[in-house]
């Protein structure tokens, strides 16, 4: 005689003692079947937006395509290209020094701002709003204004400095502060944003710690290095892995302002992958570009992870 299995599902719930047959255990209730129906949309949006694409671009690193033909396998052809060209190595060195230059310059002011507006303002809900505003502001529109600012002749900056005797630099058109300008741009945009995270996680920190620590006869020095950077460092952590994200996928600024040069010194690694793919239409080195950036973005990130466990501090 074929044992029986104890379950309790659907109708049964209310029936401990009931006893289903095997040939019963997989069939749908009526609670089965609206769950899975209101869970449908998002599983046809994974599917459809991420799971699928993703797979396809990997297969794309495996073939070549150029939108008008059927995709044509060609083993590693793709992956040896991409590697072996200069402008990609140039493209990863370009996007390197915009992330050690904006990252640190950008976290370095949104915390010395919240650190001097942690405390009773007047006006200071204006002052947040104005320093967020660049944040929520088009982007076109900002790299619009600060373009017509880097203008080397009529620029308000240039003008600046020829006020205080200084020749201004054609900053989009040199090599040399092409970069540095775009970050720049991209520092005074985004460091109102992380500027709120970072007022926000000092407003956690608990009062009576600077409190004891100032009846111990700590300087100011002392309670930021001891109190503030180790109760911070949560938020730190969550700020630090944002900003690095997203200045290795940092695009439009580069385009925009200047087009990737003068002489490729602003082509990132994304406009890289953006001009293979809709410029050459050499979809499967794109991919390979892609799949290349994500491996080194999971890299950096599985190492923050990692080492996040030496310096973030939770809880009390």
């Amino acid at each position: 005689m074929r044992p029986e299995i104890r379950i309790r599902t659907g109708r049964e719930r209310g029936s401990a003692g009931d006893y289903l047959s095997p040939q019963r255990r997989w069939r749908l209730t009526r609670d089965d079947f609206w769950g899975y129906l209101f869970i449908l949309p998002q599983l046809v949006g994974l599917l459809a937006f991420i799971v699928y694409p993703a797979g396809f671009s990997l297969y794309l690193c495996f073939s070549e395509w150029d939108f008008m033909s059927a995709p044509q396998f060609i083993g590693l052809q793709n992956i040896q290209e991409v590697f072996s060209d200069d402008l990609f190595l140039r493209s990863l060195g370009n996007t390197f020094y915009l992330v050690a230059g904006i990252v640190p310059l950008t976290m370095a002011v949104s915390l010395l701002l919240a650190l001097l507006t942690n405390r009773p303002l007047f006006g200071l809900g204006a002052y947040k709003a104005a320093l967020f505003l660049p944040m929520i502001t088009a982007s076109i529109a900002v790299i619009v204004v600060w373009y017509w600012l880097y203008a080397p002749d009529f620029g308000l900056i240039n003008i600046a400095l020829e006020y205080l005797g200084i020749q201004g630099p054609g900053w989009l058109s040199s090599k040399a502060w092409a970069k540095p300008a775009i970050t720049l741009m991209i520092t005074w945009q985004r460091m109102g944003y992380f500027y709120l995270l970072f007022l926000a996680g000092l407003k956690s920190i608990p009062r009576e710690y600077y409190e004891a620590a100032g009846i111990d006869g700590a300087t100011r020095l002392q309670q930021f290095r001891h109190i503030t950077l180790p109760l911070l460092s949560p938020t730190t952590f969550f700020i630090l892995t944002t900003m690095l994200i997203g200045t290795f996928s940092i695009f439009s600024e580069p385009f925009f302002l200047a087009r990737g040069g003068p002489a490729y010194a602003t082509y990132t690694i994304v406009l890289y992958i953006y001009n293979l793919a809709f410029s050459f239409f050499k979809l499967g080195e794109a991919a390979v570009a892609s799949w290349a950036l994500f491996a080194l973005l999971f890299a950096i990130t599985y190492a923050q992870l990692r080492l996040s466990k030496r310096w973030v501090h939770y809880g009390d």
